[in-house]
Formats: C-alpha cells, sequence, structure tokens
C-alpha cells in the first residue's frame, strides 16, 4: 500500500490499524452525487473507487446516478437512490432520507460522504456553503439556510472530517465550530499520468494547432463558470493592456476576443493546453481547492494564483505568483513579474513533483483515506 499523503491529527497509539491481529477494513460504503462522466466531485468518486479496486477492495456506492458502462461502475456494489421525484432544491435532503431506509439493511463499517450525508463516518469538505455566499457578497436565502443546516449535521455527527485544504480546515473551524482535532487535510489527487510537461517541440505543435500568437506570452485560463473563477478580473485586465501577452480561454465561451484574448472552446485535452502555456490564470473569488493549479503544475507550467485559492498553499517556491484579489494593482504586478521571468528565460518547472508539498498520485491519496477509515 502507499504511503499516506499526510501523518493522521490524532495520536498514532491510538490508530486500531496498527494492530496486527485487527482484520483488514473491507466493508466500505462511498456516498456520491453521480458516477458519471464528468469533472469536479464526479472525477474524485472515479478515482476514489479506482484506487480502492487497486488496494483490493470492492465498496459499496450509494448515488443519484450510476453510469454502468464505465469501468469503476464493475468495481463496486452499485446501489443508485433515486430522488427525483423530489423539487431540486430539497435533493440533498431527500438523498439522505433515502439512504438512512437503506443502511437499515445493512449498516458498513465505515462510509465515506462525498456529498453531503448525515449518516458518514468519515465525511469530505471539499467547501463549505457560508464560504462561498460570504465570498459572492450574498445573504442566504432560505434554500441556502437548508443546505447549510444539512452540512452542520454531517460536520458535526461524522467521527472524522477530510477537508481539502488548510482553507477548508479552518472555515469548517470558524463556521461550524469543527475541533481541530476532528480534521485531516488530505490534498486532492491528479491523474499524473495524464497530467506531465511536454518536450519543446510538442509544446510548439500545440500552440500551432490553436493559432496562438508566438509573440506574447500565453496565459492560459479554464472555467465554465466565469463569474466565480474570476473572469471579469482577467478580462478588465487584457482588454486593456498594451503589454504583449494574451489570455486563453478554455471552457464557457467569453463575450469578446481581440488580439489579447483568444477563445479555444471547450477542450478534451486541457493537459496539452497546460502544457503548451507559458502561466495557467488561476483568480477564483472562491476556490476551495482548485485542481487546476495542481495539473498545470504537473504539466510543467507555473501559475499566477490568488492568494485566496486552496491549492495556492500546496505549490512552493518559482512555481507561483501569488496576487491578492482585495488588493488594487496587486495582479498586474504578478502579470509584470511572469513577464519579467519570461525574459530571463526562467519560468519553466524542470521539476514539478519537487513544486508540490504533496505526492498528487490517486494511490497516495487513497492509501491516506484508507488509513483514516481504518484509524
Amino acid at each position: 500500500m502507499p504511503e499516506p499523503t499526510r501523518e493522521p491529527n490524532r495520536d498514532s497509539s491510538r490508530d486500531s490499524s496498527r494492530d496486527p491481529n485487527r482484520r483488514p477494513l473491507t466493508d466500505i460504503a462511498l456516498t456520491a452525487q453521480a458516477l458519471k462522466n464528468s469533472g469536479g466531485a464526479e472525477r474524485y468518486t472515479r478515482d476514489v473507487i479506482a484506487g480502492l479496486h487497486r488496494l483490493g477492495l470492492r465498496p459499496t456506492l450509494f448515488a443519484r446516478e450510476i453510469d454502468r458502462a464505465l469501468p469503476e461502475a464493475g468495481w463496486i456494489d452499485a446501489q443508485p437512490l433515486n430522488v427525483r421525484w423530489a423539487p431540486r432544491k430539497l435533493r440533498n435532503l431527500a438523498f439522505d432520507w433515502r439512504l438512512k431506509q437503506r443502511l437499515k439493511r445493512h449498516r458498513p463499517a465505515c462510509v465515506f460522504s462525498i456529498n453531503h450525508s448525515t449518516h458518514a463516518d468519515v465525511a469530505l469538505c471539499g467547501g463549505t456553503h457560508p464560504g462561498s455566499l460570504e465570498a459572492a457578497g450574498r445573504a442566504p436565502r432560505r434554500s441556502d439556510e437548508w443546505q447549510i443546516e444539512l452540512e452542520r449535521r454531517v460536520y458535526t455527527q461524522a467521527r472524522s472530517i477530510v477537508a481539502h485544504s488548510e482553507l477548508m480546515s479552518r472555515e469548517l473551524q470558524r463556521f461550524y465550530d469543527v475541533a481541530a482535532e476532528r480534521i485531516d487535510v488530505i490534498y486532492p489527487p491528479v491523474d499524473t499520468e495524464r497530467f506531465k510537461p511536454l518536450d519543446a517541440a510538442a509544446r510548439a505543435a500545440v500552440r500551432r494547432e490553436l493559432n496562438l500568437p508566438d509573440d506574447r506570452v500565453i496565459f492560459v485560463f479554464s472555467s465554465t463558470s466565469h463569474e466565480r473563477k474570476g473572469y471579469p478580473l482577467l478580462e478588465a485586465f487584457f482588454e486593456r493592456t498594451t503589454l504583449p501577452v494574451c489570455l486563453v480561454v478554455a471552457g464557457r465561451p467569453v463575450p469578446r476576443t481581440s488580439d489579447t484574448i483568444r477563445y479555444v472552446g471547450y477542450s478534451k485535452e486541457i493537459e496539452k493546453l497546460f502544457a503548451a502555456a507559458d502561466f495557467t490564470v488561476v483568480a477564483s473569488a472562491y476556490e476551495p481547492f482548485g485542481l487546476v493549479g495542481v495539473e498545470s503544475v504537473m504539466c510543467g507550467t507555473p501559475l499566477v494564483i490568488a492568494d485566496n485559492v486552496g491549492s495556492a498553499e500546496t505549490v512552493t517556491g518559482a512555481a507561483k505568483i501569488e496576487f491578492s484579489r482585495q488588493e488594487k494593482g496587486s495582479f498586474e504586478r504578478a502579470i509584470g513579474l511572469a513577464l519579467e521571468r519570461m525574459k530571463n528565460g526562467g519560468a519553466r518547472i524542470a521539476a514539478p513533483r519537487d513544486a508540490l508539498v504533496y505526492d498528487p498520485s490517486v494511490d497516495a491519496h487513497v492509501a491516506a483515506l484508507y488509513a483514516l477509515f481504518t484509524r
């Protein structure tokens, strides 16, 4: 089994998984929104299932939707829970109710909730609703209050919580009064076989294929939610700048393009775009982690990243240039520093793994989870 990414917070002398007479934990259940070919939580669910499969474990999966054509569907005991009958904003609560009924038949030794479940032994925190509202400057509506109360119950009742960043650990303590010793920060994984550097010739070929300018420094921005991801900040700068730069946007279309703003559509091979770019920009108003930051670094491409983004804490040294969304002129200074590094020829990341504070592989992440499940 690979070594865990991080030592547990609790005293290792209390770790029952170290008892040589204890039988391995095999009765594990996961709860998730869906098992399907998508990003975000769906990708994470697939990664966790695959990692457990390589450990010789077959978990039960409770989910709203399960795509049985996926290979991961063959590595689980699939337990779909249909909640389409419930109003959309009540479906999280409906799922939790349906799960309670299903668990009466059999209660696994450990339930890990990737979505929100009050029946979890170990609960994942990939973001908090109060944190997102605060970042958006929006007062809670009634449906927000339902979601906040569900989160409160989840994080109060679980014996342990996995936070995907120190930022999330602080929010759990701040918004829900969760004791620090109940939180384990285990950074999320990336596909290390997919996200890796390209040589100079391959990088040049991708830039030609996308018709990117040779006389400008390329900053890539990947987003399907432009407002939250910070596009207005980037648009305001790149529209008016006279610097030799170009913002290349992948994902959702943008209102206007120009010599300094290009749109390349939805990319199924975003790893090639990350590797071909000179920098990746991560400028989100609220970003509990922001996996694109680690994916870019693994492709050898440094970051211009907002200091409120969770993944910024995992990237070290010259692999990132931080800026503050709250400080006037901070982003402009970060772009200037990026251009200076390009001029001096020192922008590429020679050893991506050395630029991260953790092992980003799926197997290392799942080993850390399994250690927590058995603790």
